[in-house]
């Protein structure tokens, strides 16, 4: 089984470490640090280091991880000239393996151009970066409405019981938003008040699942592009 550990970096991302055997990933690390102390507390050592996208706030540690650990920085190709550490790019269709366990890459743009995702389909799990978030989805900041919307169906199409781990906790002001969409859905006000007291408590409200998403996530709920396009334009108007 695959050990998943969320670590907290900079004011609200989430990076992961990822854990099976004797090896280790560190996902999207926006700072060295707290990955480093995070691994050396269970006595884990990083030999691989995965990126979603370019962002400073997915990759800012993970030059730092390698000099500490030697570990190969893995990321999209289609980024390499804004990746600084990358070793060995993927793209669509590639495998990347943490000892027995294979992940898939997805190519999933439109938050930036070469944006992946990492899907491991036997473990039910993926890893979505600033695509897919606990009620909501990412700005479209290098792509169009059409190629998150291909992102949303794609997502949608996995197992119920599919864990999604993604890069920000924003599920309470997603929450908040996707009630202006469905105030009478009703799994999304049990949803929003179990969020509440999470964050009240200071815990955290990921990872969630496709099962809970396609209950509760106007993006994922978007019925067509037009319908997802005005969504979105209204949540960052917003």
């Amino acid at each position: 089984m695959l050990e998943i550990v969320s670590v907290p970096v900079l004011s609200d991302n989430y990076a992961w470490l990822i854990h099976a055997g004797a090896h280790t990933v560190a996902l999207d690390p926006g700072a060295a640090q707290p990955l480093l102390d995070a691994a050396g507390e269970r006595g884990w050592r990083i030999d691989a280091v995965w990126l979603t996208h370019w962002h400073p706030d997915h990759v800012g540690g993970a030059a730092a991880i390698r000099q500490a650990t030697g570990a190969r920085v893995i990321g999209p190709e289609a980024e390499r000239a804004k990746i600084d550490a990358l070793d060995d790019g993927v793209g669509e269709g590639d495998v990347v393996t943490l000892g027995d366990h294979r992940a898939q890459v997805w190519h999933v743009p439109g938050h930036t151009a070469g944006h992946i995702a990492f899907h491991f389909a036997d473990d039910a799990a993926i890893f979505t970066g600033d695509t897919l978030f606990a009620m909501g989805c990412g700005r479209l900041f290098e792509g169009t409405p059409a190629d998150m919307f291909a992102n949303m169906r794609r997502y949608a199409a996995l197992d119920d019981g599919t864990r999604v781990y993604c890069g920000h906790e924003y599920t309470q002001s997603n929450g908040r938003f996707a009630l202006t969409v469905e105030p009478d859905n009703h799994a999304l006000v049990a949803r929003m008040a179990e969020v509440d007291r999470l964050r009240a408590a200071g815990a955290p409200t990921v990872p969630t699942t496709i099962a809970l998403e396609r209950a509760t996530n106007p993006f994922l709920r978007a019925p067509d592009e037009a319908t997802f396009a005005e969504r979105r334009l209204r949540k960052d108007k917003g």
